[in-house]
């Protein structure tokens, strides 16, 4: 088997490449006043190109200009021509000094001094790849964990070494965060939990297939039975035991990473990994497939709930539109027996007479029991319709309410009360509901649940748990343990150990309770001050009159002669320009100080161009611009 590369070659470019674009040697490779003076204390133009061009190379990608060269090849031309530039050198001398070994080795010593670097050593390795370790307990990305043994090298001040001992350095880093999530993942099951997960991938001769596979095949077509086959691999998922903890275990991202490989691989691959990484698989995957199955038992009971009521309303529309001759004509019959008793009113004649001659009494009796169906029709609530499928409800409604537990994002919720009964009605296999159930649906149900003697419709009642149940969990009012679309809300949310370095650089607190405590105390005290000058009538132009607020429009009260004055006021002032006034502010805040470079971290030496560079950015003028504007500063001391 050929040798696994921690990077890939992009990956590699990305982190010791040396780029080529202008903008990009400008940014990288542009020298401070410190810089040239170093490189001015070489006697040679060579040695003076070569040592600028080491500089530049210890600074971006790190690496010293023999690492670079024993490397694979790099065109060196743009940097070499950029430095030179730069120097007013000929690039040609860089030659020369690329063909002196002992002259390199010498000027990499002495840069790496001047930037206060020490060589790396052997010992410097188990650092490296506990870095490594560190870096890669969250993913296996080589470009993250390579990119973490640099930083952690370049902030102990220590200089890179070749690109193939970090990446060695990365393997064994990566390949050791492994080990330790597949010991973190397996530390809490017994013998008889490892023989479970070892037979997941065994295949039955029965089926020519695994467990395992079995358990991922989760059937998406919304029925009932679909409902109790999940609920039933749930329970298959549950019985090998998995602690609650094991997921927060191991960083959530290399969970998801192994559950991931767990789902695309083949019971017969997975098979073939290793001991500890085969269970260890296995265990993330289980841990997401009980979330997954969680979601499509919830999920499709969501929709058959759905569906019931979305059958109950089209059912009324499709009464409606079948009766909707016989209404218009009901209307007509209706405006007339309005019209025949107004007239007889109006004259003072017999009500009656006028109805019969109008309308016909008889005709009137004879649609009495017709506008009683229709009025029922228009009167049914939707919740009505949807309890005739309370018997597809009945399917799984006991498995679900057995395998799930609900739980409220606020104490007190009534939702898990009438939930918590409905349960118990079915373990206790009681056909009647308590008279004192909990009702946490809309009022307007209450009375479609009970009776005209008061008793409680069970198919009505279960069926308004159910449709309110389901709102909650669509709210996120009511959560579910271990499950991904239905979780508690704030683990949506950074950790508090995660959010205390965030805080703490935006001067906050750590907690929303203490931030809302501070805003209720200032809210409090504003409050009490305006409270106390408003009685006092010390507020101009307000005023508590009868217990009501009364605010007096404000009124332009500038004369004339005050806007003339403001013109001539106006052109005594003299003009200047915002380059001038940039550097008044600057003299005056030293607010310049606050940008330093960001390889350095020193401050700016070139407050022209730093100045330039921030007008250009304010005023969206762009940098080609600006120097085209500026006297005596560049494009590239702009980037």
């Amino acid at each position: 088997m050929g040798r696994r590369d921690l990077l890939s070659a992009d990956e590699r470019a990305k982190l010791f490449g040396i780029p080529v674009e202008r903008d990009a040697l400008a940014r990288y490779y542009g020298f401070g006043p410190g810089d040239l003076v170093l490189i001015e204390r070489r006697r040679e133009d060579r040695n003076r190109l070569g040592f600028a061009v080491q500089l530049a190379l210890m600074r971006h990608p790190g690496l010293t200009l023999g690492q670079i060269l024993a490397g694979p090849d790099i065109d060196l031309a743009p940097l070499v021509g950029f430095v030179a530039e730069q120097l007013k050198l000929p690039a040609s001398g860089f030659d020369d000094y690329a063909a002196r070994e002992q002259t390199m080795t010498d000027h990499a010593g002495a840069v790496a001094m001047a930037l206060g670097l020490r060589p790396a050593t052997r010992a410097d390795l188990s650092f490296m790849i506990e870095v490594a370790t560190t870096a890669a307990w969250a993913t296996d990305k080589g470009l993250v964990i390579g990119m973490a043994i640099i930083d952690a090298l370049r902030g102990a001040k220590i200089a890179l070494p070749s690109p193939s001992t970090i990446e060695r350095a990365g393997i064994a880093g990566r390949a050791r965060a492994r080990k330790r999530s597949h010991e973190a993942l397996l530390a809490g099951l017994d013998p008889a939990q490892v023989a479970r997960l070892d037979g997941l991938v065994t295949i039955d001769p029965a089926t020519e297939s695994t467990r395992l596979t079995e358990l991922q095949s989760i059937p998406t077509a919304p029925k009932p039975d679909n409902v109790r086959a999940i609920l039933a691999k749930l329970a298959v998922v549950r019985e090998i035991g998995i602690p609650t903890g094991t997921a927060t275990a191991v960083h959530p991202d290399r969970l998801s990473g192994l559950a991931r490989e767990g789902r695309l691989s083949p019971s017969y691959l997975i098979e073939r990994y290793t001991t500890s990484r085969r269970r260890a698989t296995i265990v993330a995957l289980l841990i997401d497939l009980e979330a997954r199955l969680i979601d499509a038992a919830l999920g499709m009971a969501d929709r058959l709930i759905g569906q019931a009521f979305t059958r109950g309303v089209n059912a009324q529309a499709r009464n409606f539109a079948t009766s909707a001759r016989d209404v218009g004509r009901l209307m007509l019959m209706f405006r007339s027996t309005i019209d025949a008793l107004s007239e007889a009113k109006k004259v003072k004649g017999d009500p009656m007479k006028a109805l019969d001659e109008a309308v016909g009494w008889a005709n009137l009796l004879q649609v009495r029991e017709q506008l009683g169906e229709i009025a029922d029709v228009a009167g049914t609530d939707p919740l009505v319709r949807a309890a005739d499928r309370h018997a597809s409800f009945r399917k799984f409604l006991p498995a679900l309410l057995e395998a799930i537990e609900f739980r409220p994002a606020q104490t007190g919720d009534k939702t898990i009360a009438a939930v918590k009964r409905m349960g118990d009605m079915y373990a206790g296999r009681r056909r009647e509901v308590p008279g004192d159930a909990p009702m946490p649906f809309k009022k307007e149900w209450h009375g479609l649940v009970k009776d005209v003697g008061g008793r409680i419709d069970r198919k009505i009642y279960e069926t308004a748990v159910l449709a309110h149940l389901r709102n909650k969990l669509r709210s996120g009012d009511l959560w579910v343990e271990r499950s991904s679309g239905y979780r508690r809300f704030d683990s949506y949310m950074v950790s508090a150990k995660e959010a205390e370095p965030i805080t703490g650089g935006l001067n906050l607190p750590v907690t929303a309770d203490a931030w809302l405590d501070v805003r209720e105390r200032e809210l409090d005290w504003r409050l009490r001050r305006f409270s106390n000058r408003i009685e006092r009538g010390r507020l101009d132009g307000v005023e508590l009159r009868d217990g009501r607020l009364h605010i007096s429009p404000i009124r332009p009260t500038t004369p004339p002669g005050a806007d003339a004055l403001a013109d001539r006021l106006d052109a005594l002032m003299p003009r200047v320009r915002v380059t001038e006034l940039l550097h008044e502010v600057a003299r005056d805040t030293g607010f310049l100080t606050a940008f330093t470079n960001l390889r350095t971290g020193e401050p700016c030496p070139n407050e022209n161009a730093l100045l330039a560079a921030i007008h250009a950015d304010a005023t969206n003028l762009g940098l080609a611009r600006m120097a085209e504007a500026s006297q005596g500063v560049t494009r590239d001391q702009l980037v």
